[in-house]
């Protein structure tokens, strides 16, 4: 049975055409099957710049902005941020190590632990990237429909066949849109903090006190939180052409810089102007450059992010489908999730942005704080003493999947009394004056089960 899973890994829908170097840009048809050596190159630097610019976004800005609609000054609330975006960034960070050690996206490494149970969190990664396409996409058509004066619907649609076209072409392509990426958007966000520091005035003052203020800061941390370890389900797609000799530290910290920098910056200024860009965010970020031709290339650099960024969901999503089963080919499957973004995209732009963009953002991400604590402690176990192995000979092993299904399911029920959105808040969010801890929560109940599963199955078996 378990050799099935090795063929499957191995077979013409999830292999094909992969670039070969830095600045191969050859259409990518490869799929989930881990990257030959033949076809690891890089360094690890360029893991800055893959994880700076898709983040340095209005969906960023947007939720900074939150920050200040749950009663938070300027200075508490960049603790807070600041806070909840490195803890969010750490485990996406040591999970990008992996790639260069195996030549393996993500999600296929999570059959190690899992098995076919993985076909359940591979359909929520899906889901995932889909919600991340709506989530950003949503400011970048936006801002093509203010630039050009187009329908929404219709602006939407050329921003999402853009990205569409950049995830299909794949692995180097993303890596080399995201190196220019950087340096526009950086660009970009020193002008619009030149300008939000010289014309805005920045509310530091705490409209919340007590207990409301205690968990309008613990709320907003974990959105910040929600942000960065949104990726830790993507982390190694965007490493497993890297040499087995890349340095671990350095991808580490590469990543963890391209996240913290990223996010913290655009949050950051979501907060200073909160109450000024309200659900606006693309509006306002013009009217705030003072209209006219920097307004317009701000529209034009918002939209253009959507791009960049919604391209690596496209990716990953595809990646997710593959693992689940679905023998499909990556360029197509990453067609499939761009269409379904589409419909949720124009369900966010129909009203009440607010508390749909805060559902979707805190709903999309309560899973994977579960994940990562079944795949970290299994790396851990499997990698003790320094023990290197490679992926298709550990697939093939016997191993039972359900333990690690137990335990993820276990982590992903036990956040729900600590949940808090207006969709449902739980009981402890309630008590807690809405402060919500939920993913702190399913990875120590995840981890914890994963561990007393395995423990009891090596008692049972000596």
């Amino acid at each position: 049975m378990e050799r099935n899973v090795r063929t499957a890994l191995t077979e013409k829908a999830f292999g094909g055409r992969m670039p070969s170097r830095a600045g191969d840009l050859v259409v990518e048809s490869h799929g989930i099957a881990p990257i030959p050596q033949a076809n690891r190159f890089g360094r690890p630097a360029r893991l800055l710049t893959v994880f700076f610019a898709p983040n340095l976004t209005m969906t960023a800005v947007f939720s900074g902005t939150l920050g200040a609609a749950l009663g938070l000054g300027f200075g508490t609330g960049l603790i807070a941020l600041l806070a909840g975006t490195v803890l969010g960034s750490i485990p996406v960070a040591y999970l990008a190590t992996w790639g260069p050690l195996t030549g393996t996206a993500q999600l296929p490494l999570a059959r190690l632990p899992f098995r076919r149970g993985v076909v359940l969190p591979g359909l929520v990664q899906w889901f995932n990237s889909i919600a991340w396409d709506a989530l950003v996409g949503l400011f970048g058509g936006d801002a093509l429909a203010q630039l050009s004066g187009l329908p929404f619907w219709l602006a939407v649609a050329i921003v999402l066949v853009l990205q569409c076209a950049v995830g299909v072409l794949g692995y180097e392509v993303i890596h080399r849109v995201q190196a220019v990426m950087t340096a526009v958007i950086g660009v970009f966000f020193v002008v619009l903090t030149i300008r939000l520091l010289n014309g805005h005035t920045i509310v530091f003052a705490n409209t919340a006190s007590g207990a409301d203020l205690a968990g309008a800061f613990v709320l907003f941390s974990t959105i910040a939180l929600s942000l960065a370890i949104s990726w830790a389900s993507y982390a190694s797609d965007f490493s497993r052409y890297l040499p087995p000799t890349t340095s671990r530290p350095r991808a580490f910290v590469y990543t963890l810089l391209g996240l913290t920098l990223s996010f913290g910056w655009g949050e950051a200024l979501g907060l200073a102007a909160g109450r000024t860009l309200a659900d606006q965010t693309t509006a306002g970020i013009s009217a705030l450059l003072g209209g006219g031709a920097l307004g317009a290339i701000a529209l034009a650099v918002i939209a253009l992010t959507a791009v960049s960024s919604n391209a690596m969901n496209d990716y990953s999503g595809s990646l997710a489908l593959q693992t689940v089963g679905v023998r499909l080919r990556r360029p197509l499957s990453a067609v499939v999730v761009t269409v379904i973004a589409f419909a949720l995209i124009l369900w966010m732009h129909s009203g009440e942005l607010s508390s749909k963009f805060e559902d979707v953002l805190l709903l999309i991400g309560y899973w994977i704080p579960p994940f990562v604590g079944v795949v970290v402690l299994d790396w851990w176990v499997r990698t003790r003493l320094g023990v290197r192995f490679d992926v298709l000979e550990e697939v093939s092993r016997p191993q039972p999947g359900w333990p690690a299904l137990i335990a993820f399911v276990a982590g992903c029920a036990a956040v729900v009394p600590f949940m808090n959105t207006t969709i449902y808040t739980g009981p402890v969010a309630s008590a807690l004056h809405g402060a919500d801890i939920a993913y702190y929560v399913g990875l120590v109940v995840s981890g914890i089960v994963y561990l007393l599963i395995r423990k009891v199955l090596r008692t049972s078996t000596s």
